[in-house]
């Protein structure tokens, strides 16, 4: 899994990403920081709510949110774009806090660096980031993987026990039919008991 991850990070590294904080200069910078390690900088914000706006609209694979902003600060953003978008958090602190840090783990940001921030930070940062949400996304797959494969089995432990007990059959055998009727007809197995229970429970 981790080699098939870092192919595809090297393969497309020439990311997007957004960049919200409501001073101006500081954006230029962390811009020029971001260009520089060769990521595009493809969306910028002054607000939390412009943060969740951005998020909301796509076509980013990070954003940096500064923490401390008027109105709705970059926590409470980033707690709404981790509910309502799978967006990758960098969060930028002015302050290295134990409390921060836990607020900001337990708001789901992906990394965190400390103001005033430098090339040799932000990069490793952002790769860290990224690579962390790549993994992430493997792992929510395979979890939806296994949830479908585990109801597909109960459909097809449900069906056999109909054949079992209407046709009088051992458990062997009433696997056997659904399999070969899956083959027959080119179906998933799923589809099969699907239709056997349905067939079944109505006799």
């Amino acid at each position: 899994m981790w080699a098939r991850l870092l192919l595809l990070f090297i393969t497309d590294m020439k990311k997007r990403v957004a960049i919200v904080d409501d001073d101006a200069v500081v954006r230029q910078v962390h811009t020029a920081l971001v260009q520089e390690c060769g990521y595009s900088v493809v969306a910028e914000g002054a607000s939390g709510i412009d943060a969740i706006e951005i998020c909301r609209a796509g076509g980013i694979d990070l954003i940096i949110l500064d923490i401390d902003m008027p109105g709705m600060g970059g926590l409470n953003a980033a707690r709404k774009i981790v509910v309502e978008t799978s967006t990758p958090i960098l969060l930028v602190t002015g302050v290295c806090d134990h409390s921060v840090i836990k607020d900001a783990i337990e708001a789901g940001v992906t990394a965190y660096i400390i103001k005033p921030v430098r090339l040799e930070e932000i990069e490793p940062a952002i790769e860290f980031a990224l690579f962390h949400a790549l993994e992430c996304k493997g792992l929510r797959e395979q979890v939806g993987e296994l949830k479908g494969e585990l109801a597909s089995r109960r459909v097809i432990e449900k069906a056999k026990g109909l054949l079992m007990e209407h046709n009088g059959i051992g458990e062997a055998e009433a696997f056997a039919r659904i399999r070969k009727i899956s083959m027959d007809k080119r179906k998933r197995m799923k589809e099969v008991a699907e239709a056997v229970i349905i067939t079944l429970e109505k006799s």
